[in-house]
């Protein structure tokens, strides 16, 4: 056996999802649901011991890294119909490794809590369908399990209300792509991610690697439609076809440095070429353009850390505040 060694990485966001359920007795679940159980309120406690469980996973997993936990959601949905309790365990740490291990102990450790507190009144008990359903943040980026329900992910609802009414046009940049020759993932990665964010879609195109075309399209975009933002995935980097860096920069009024420099920083955490993206961003009026590099990671990673940036960039460039948004 070998513990890994994450000396050489950067810690960056993670975030990760388990759920469990646990089925009563009708006798059981109504005192539960009541607060009527001889021992107390039960997911008061179980909700505690769930918080407690996430913290002490390298305590108890011999190749599991103690983490700096950042923040524990422990939550309950009760389902009279089968007289069963599903829980939720969301963790989220900046750490250099995931935290998949602790949201399922976090869950477990909820779980045994209504056990316990329960058994008492029927020992008729039983946990079922303990499973990861997300995690977000690493190297592997976003993972969602197939079974789990959209509004069983509370991490993708956390963030669901970030861009709230905003709307953003959509551009993927390739010549495979616009030929028919490749599937668009890193467009439908983008799709996913800003409906998940709660930002409207109002265009979504697909073109090659032409410097004119990106910069017409850019333009029209940015000046004929509603589009707040305009987010374009791919040709960015050093072959002679990737332009749309060039294509920003002829058709932005401002550019905006920062954007492509924590990208690149925050890439080669993942992997050492990100230092050869050329990302860029820049505006045109009120609007705001920001070129991504081509693939579906790249895409997920990006956004995740652009993302706290993109609410107050919105408010500032409509007039707002600076200081308005937090």
């Amino acid at each position: 056996f070998h513990m890994i060694d994450v000396g050489p990485k950067q810690p960056t966001a993670r975030r990760a999802e388990a759920q469990g359920r646990i089925v009563l007795s009708k006798e059981a679940f109504v005192a539960l649901r009541d607060g009527k159980n001889p021992k107390g309120n039960v997911l008061a406690l179980a909700e505690t011991a769930g918080i407690m469980a996430a913290k002490k996973v390298s305590d108890l997993l011999p190749l599991c890294h103690p983490l700096p936990i950042d923040q524990v959601i422990v939550s309950f949905q009760l389902q009279p119909e089968s007289f069963s309790v599903l829980v939720l365990c969301e963790v989220a740490v900046n750490a250099k490794t995931g935290v998949e291990m602790e949201a399922l102990a976090g869950v477990n450790g909820a779980l045994l809590c209504v056990y316990d507190l329960s058994k008492a009144v029927d020992p008729v008990l039983e946990i079922q369908d303990v499973r990861l359903n997300y995690k977000r943040g690493g190297k592997s980026g976003e993972w969602v399990h197939p079974s789990a329900k959209k509004a069983e992910v509370v991490a993708a609802q956390a963030e669901a209300a970030q861009l709230a009414g905003a709307k953003v046009a959509l551009i993927t940049i390739s010549d495979r792509v616009s030929r028919g020759e490749a599937e668009d993932k890193s467009g439908l990665r983008l799709q996913d991610l800003f409906k998940a964010a709660g930002a409207t879609i109002t265009e979504q195109q697909t073109i090659p690697d032409e410097r004119a075309q990106i910069g017409a399209l850019i333009r029209r975009l940015a000046l004929e439609t509603d589009a707040e933002m305009i987010i374009s995935t791919g040709g960015t980097g050093l072959s002679p076809r990737d332009v749309t860096p060039e294509a920003v920069e002829d058709v932005c009024d401002r550019l905006i440095p920062g954007f492509g420099e924590l990208l690149r920083s925050s890439g080669a955490d993942f992997i050492k070429t990100a230092w050869l993206s050329r990302s860029v961003a820049g505006t045109i009026g009120k609007k705001l353009v920001i070129a991504l590099p081509g693939s579906p990671n790249a895409v997920s990673e990006g956004l995740s850390v652009l993302m706290p940036l993109l609410k107050h960039s919105l408010h500032t460039l409509r007039g707002g505040d600076h200081h308005a948004v937090r």
